[in-house]
């Protein structure tokens, strides 16, 4: 089956009460969306990046009480989990879709790949387009342009701060008919990820 979009009905998901009743909502909307759409990001990042590249869809395992503000898919270079390697990730919020380039605060190298960021700060400000926003922390909505943040402010604080985090790319919002069309809403993906990609070579180097 072809990815056709996202809906209102998927935003709606988040409004839900109840952790049980949220969670067969996601599963039933939003995974099947997710493995479609995965599988082919998958792919083509590997093919992209010259390495094998594995798909992981959020379990929000770890809740018991609290029903999840978002949800997620996220790729990256390791077959058993994502959150402490780079990883691409593409999820929802109530109010937007994110396309995130992640470095969240389980990365155990967190401060090497910070060092070697800002050893090519001008690099990264020339690579990355400047509509771009940025987030400090996976778990609230708030991002900030490119344009408007002090990079290296930020990125001495994910250096520096335990639980800081450095995610990069694009948000958008609910509303916006990109997300009603599947190959359009791709080629976005396509297009975010092909200008991350530098930024995901260099934290390893």
């Amino acid at each position: 089956m072809q990815f056709q979009g996202f809906s209102k009905t998927d935003f709606d998901t988040f409004n839900i009460e109840g952790l049980d009743a949220r969670m067969e909502a996601i599963e039933e909307r939003i995974r099947p969306k997710f493995r479609e759409i995965g599988q082919v990001l998958t792919d083509e990042l590997s093919v992209n990046l010259g390495q094998e590249m594995f798909l992981h869809i959020a379990k929000h395992a770890r809740r018991t009480v609290n029903a999840p503000k978002d949800t997620w898919l996220a790729i990256a270079g390791n077959k058993r989990g994502y959150k402490q390697h780079p990883h691409f990730q593409v999820g929802l919020f109530d109010d937007h879709v994110f396309i995130w380039l992640a470095f969240i605060y389980e990365l155990p190298n967190k401060d090497e790949i910070a060092k070697t960021f800002l050893n090519n700060l001008k690099t990264i400000k020339t690579t990355v387009p400047n509509d771009f926003v940025v987030s400090q922390d996976h778990m609230k909505k708030e991002a900030i342009s490119l344009k408007e943040i002090d990079l290296k402010n930020a990125l001495e604080r994910f250096r520096d701060v335990k639980k800081a985090e450095l995610l990069i790319g694009r948000h958008i919002a609910a509303n916006d008919p990109i997300l009603a069309d599947g190959n359009e809403f791709l080629n976005v993906v396509r297009n975010t990820y092909e200008a991350l990609i530098p930024l995901y070579k260099i934290a390893y180097k």
